[in-house]
């Protein structure tokens, strides 16, 4: 006796596969998307895919291709959206709306500040740069270098004074 196989491509069948698969496909995109309408969209493409080839497919395997087609597709709208937000990091930059007379005092002061840092005596430079840039505090400051809180303080008051001497009203 020779047995037939089922065809995804009889309605009743592929409305089977439908009604068994697609909530645990569409949870399955969820869970790794995040975005209702995001799985439900990759879902439903899966299952037209699915429709279009339905004469490769054989039946047994047709969930497998369904999980395998619906991951490829969440795949490759994530790595469109890297290309995208490449681009877009790319392109921002050069769209400004500071005039080349502001940028250029910009890059003058971050130039001066850099190097008035970099002549500040090194106890004063180390607590202003862990306090400015790593934003600790002045009792982690004075942790991590071994000092009191009010010798952190009293470095901290004289970077200060100093900077605003260099750099003035920029």
């Amino acid at each position: 006796m020779i047995s037939k196989e089922k065809s995804v491509c009889e309605s009743e069948n592929y409305e089977r596969i439908f009604n068994t698969h697609a909530e645990t496909l569409r949870n399955f995109i969820y869970y790794k998307c995040g975005s209702e309408q995001q799985a439900e969209d990759i879902v439903q493409d899966a299952f037209i895919k699915l429709w279009k080839n339905c004469a490769s497919i054989i039946y047994d395997k047709a969930k497998s291709y369904l999980f395998t087609v619906a991951n490829n597709m969440f795949l490759n709208e994530v790595a469109h959206e890297k290309v995208k937000l490449k681009y877009k990091q790319q392109i921002a930059p050069k769209i400004t709306n500071e005039t080349p007379e502001f940028i250029l005092r910009q890059k003058e002061f971050q130039e001066k500040l850099q190097k008035t840092i970099a002549k500040l005596p090194d106890g004063q430079r180390e607590v202003f740069l862990l306090n400015r840039i790593d934003k600790k505090t002045y009792a982690e400051i004075a942790e991590i270098i071994g000092l009191s809180v009010k010798a952190v303080e009293k470095r901290m008051h004289k970077a200060l004074i100093t900077l605003r001497k260099e750099i003035g009203n920029i």
